[in-house]
């Protein structure tokens, strides 16, 4: 299918008048930098010599951030721990101007992933968390918030990572609310909750993701058309975004035949956040009047940027444009 470049662009100029809810696993990205140039002689492991540390938005947090880069209005709704981690991420969040209503409780830790890098690799990743679904009081409370200012906002995202927040009590609620006052809802998946997402606007699972969601083994195109078809057709998925790493990605609709996007990436580096950009860009591209392959061509742009850098990253709507125009 052929597209207009202008489209694009005009849809990022008008992210401005976009406003978005976030509702997801809040995430805190830690990264400790050094080098590592001897074992250490109480184990065969490197030692890492620490040279600096960063903290970075992760989870929905990250999605807010790319929302909120991309010049739209964003909220991000989630849980946090009562500890000092909490604190770093309000603080970034606040740096961010991203407005947020988070539920403080003493029953999980803030979710922390520390990942130790040396010389540009990756040696180690050290996750904090308690994976436990939240209780009805929790839920109680988001879906108050939400009834109290469901008319702020013109789309939802369920970003799940499996942490406990996402949980089917929550997901009908959420559902319920959006249809009754006609809001977009897309969900960025964990492959254990695929019954969960039935009758929703938008899915962009990875090749691992759906088939680890749906059974099914994806080792030609027509395993993968059949899985986007049961996603599209059984789950009642309005848009079914599959995305295949270096392979592009795939969009699936209901009565349409399935379209293959060649990948956008120049180099890849690092697709940590990657997905997190994907459901935020082509969230933001169906609001702005996009039809699902135009906003999948969004998506597809802005994760080949993300993935030629380093760590948790999100495009500039200045980047987003230069790469569309120079492709």
């Amino acid at each position: 299918m052929e597209f207009s470049k202008r489209r694009l662009l005009r849809a990022i100029d008008n992210f401005k008048y976009r406003k978005v809810l976030v509702i997801g696993d809040v995430i805190l990205d830690h990264y400790i930098f050094g080098s590592a140039e001897r074992l250490s002689p109480e184990a065969p492991v490197p030692v890492v010599w620490l040279k600096s540390e960063e903290y970075l938005l992760g989870g929905a947090s990250n999605v807010a951030n790319n929302i909120k880069v991309m010049g739209a209005r964003v909220l991000l709704c989630g849980i946090v721990g009562k500890d000092i981690y909490a604190e770093v991420l309000k603080k970034l969040l606040k740096k961010k101007r991203i407005n947020s209503f988070l539920i403080e409780t003493n029953k999980k830790p803030t979710i922390l992933k520390t990942r130790v890098i040396a010389s540009h690799q990756q040696i180690v990743r050290v996750d904090k968390e308690d994976p436990a679904p939240i209780d009805g009081r929790i839920i109680k409370r988001i879906t108050e918030f939400l009834i109290k200012n469901i008319n702020k906002f013109e789309g939802i995202i369920i970003e799940d990572y499996g942490k406990g927040l996402i949980t089917p009590d929550l997901l009908i609620r959420v559902k319920e609310i959006a249809k009754k006052y006609k809001k977009v809802v897309t969900v960025d998946p964990k492959e254990d909750h695929f019954s969960f997402y039935k009758d929703l606007d938008a899915i962009t699972p990875n090749k691992k993701e759906a088939q680890s969601g749906l059974g099914i083994k994806i080792k030609s195109k027509q395993d993968l058309d059949k899985a986007g078809r049961i996603l599209s057709e059984e789950f009642n998925i309005k848009s079914v975004l599959i995305t295949l790493g270096e392979e592009g990605m795939a969009l699936y609709e209901k009565g349409k035949l399935p379209l293959h996007i060649p990948t956008k990436a120049l180099e890849v580096f690092d697709v940590t956040g990657a997905g997190d950009t994907v459901i935020a860009l082509f969230t933001l591209g169906i609001l702005s009047g996009l039809n699902s392959y135009e906003s999948a061509l969004l998506a597809n742009f802005a994760a080949g940027i993300v993935v030629s850098k380093l760590g948790v990253s999100t495009p500039t709507p200045k980047e987003l444009k230069e790469r569309i125009i120079s492709d």
